[in-house]
């Protein structure tokens, strides 16, 4: 089994977290591998949920999108998408919503939305889906980003989905907000009673240093960093596999019905 990437690292640290029988909202992209690598090898009895409505779904290639096919085909069953919001989540049966954004600031609120000024922006992004109402409203939130300046910021260009905010015990959210912050250098949590984000694990091979430099706020070290094991070969041999069925499966033409 050759040497573990930085990405590899991510992705099985973000799966370490969850656990067997656990019910996990899933986000599209880095979310979905870390979860579904976790259904794979630790946790068969993962319970996941897509926006779509799928729930119990166990695709063998990572979705395009919370349309794909393969979500509604492997799922235990599928129901209107407000029955997932209002009977799922919003009552309190979600236990860990699994996020990422292009935006994270040190409090774990998300932009998915604009990069730049909202009327006249840089750039626009695939916008809130789900997310605003995952991270109020779930037990617990991951959420797991590649770390730059560009992406850990000391202010949103748009405010998406709350995370620490001031008044969130007030504003209606019924979840405790961000959990964990899974990037590609360590991994960050509250700390504080402000709930600022600090490192707080680091993984082999990868400083301190390395992990304050990627953050662009003058980002805190707890007062006890954990050091994170590296991928076992399990590990690393099932999100390979995965990944490996994905890229084909995506490679394939799509066959219309004549």
């Amino acid at each position: 089994m050759s040497a573990w990437t930085r990405d590899e690292m991510m992705t099985i640290a973000a799966a370490r977290l969850l656990a067997d029988g656990m019910v996990c909202f899933v986000g599209i992209g880095l979310p979905g591998a870390a979860c579904n690598l976790a259904r794979l090898t630790h946790a068969p009895g993962l319970v996941l949920i897509y926006e779509s409505g799928t729930i119990g779904t166990r695709p063998s290639v990572l979705p395009l999108s919370i349309g794909d096919g393969e979500l509604a085909e492997t799922a235990t069953c599928v129901v209107p998408l407000p029955e997932i919001f209002s009977d799922y989540l919003q009552a309190g049966r979600i236990d860990v919503g699994f996020l990422g954004a292009a935006q994270i600031d040190r409090f774990g609120n998300l932009n998915s939305t604009v990069i730049g000024d909202y009327a006249k922006p840089r750039t626009r992004l695939p916008g809130a889906g789900g997310a605003t109402e995952i991270a109020a409203h779930a037990r617990e939130v991951f959420i797991v980003m590649k770390a730059t300046p560009r992406s850990f910021v000391p202010r949103l260009d748009f405010q998406t989905s709350g995370g620490h905010f001031p008044g969130r015990a007030v504003s209606g959210a019924t979840g405790s907000g961000p959990a964990v912050v899974v990037t590609d250098v360590g991994m960050l949590r509250p700390q504080g009673p402000r709930n600022e984000l600090a490192l707080a694990a680091t993984y082999p091979g990868i400083p301190a240093q390395e992990a304050v430099a990627a953050v662009g706020w003058p980002l805190a070290i707890a007062s006890t960093v954990e050091s994170i094991a590296p991928p076992a070969a399990a590990e690393l041999e099932a999100l390979r596999a995965l990944e490996a069925r994905t890229a084909a499966a995506h490679r394939e033409p799509v066959r219309l019905p004549l």
